[in-house]
C-alpha cells in the first residue's frame, strides 16, 4: 500500500463528539481514489461505480495527521479495482479499511469503454500518454 496523500483534521472536519466526521474522510477517500484511478488508467474519463464496506477501526481528533494509502488490485476491461487504508501518522493506528473500490472508464456519453491497461504504474507517465 502506498501513501501519498496526507491531510491534517482540521475544525471543520469533526462530527458532533469532536471526532474525524466519517463523511469528510471519505470525500477524501473518493478525491484521492479517482486521482489514483485517473493516473493508473491514463484518462480523466472515469467515474466512481462502487465501494464496498467500509470499516471504521479508529478515529483522528483535530490536530491529528491522517494518510491515504491506495493501491490497485484488479485491472478489469473497463473497470479498475483498488483497496484504501487510511491511518492516523500521529498514533501510526488504522482508522478506516475499504477493501475494494471499483472505478469505469468512460466515454463522453458516461458509457463503459475499454481502457487497455493491465498493469500498475508507478509515476503518472500514463496521463502523457497518447491514446
Amino acid at each position: 500500500m502506498n501513501f501519498y496523500t496526507r491531510k491534517w483534521v482540521k475544525p471543520e472536519d469533526l462530527n458532533a463528539h469532536g471526532t474525524l466526521f466519517g463523511g469528510s474522510l471519505l470525500r477524501w477517500i473518493d478525491e484521492e481514489a479517482a486521482i489514483y484511478a485517473i493516473i493508473q488508467l491514463g484518462t480523466n474519463g472515469c467515474v466512481t461505480k462502487y465501494m464496498s464496506e467500509i470499516n471504521f477501526i479508529n478515529s483522528a481528533r483535530q490536530g491529528d495527521i491522517v494518510e491515504l494509502g491506495i493501491k490497485a488490485t484488479h485491472f478489469g476491461r473497463t473497470s479498475i479495482t483498488l483497496a484504501c487504508e487510511v491511518r492516523n501518522k500521529i498514533t501510526q493506528k488504522s482508522i478506516l479499511t475499504v477493501d475494494k473500490i471499483v472505478f469505469v472508464s468512460v466515454d463522453e456519453n458516461g458509457v463503459p469503454k475499454p481502457h487497455g491497461k493491465t498493469e500498475i504504474t508507478y509515476t503518472d507517465e500514463r496521463l502523457r500518454e497518447t491514446p
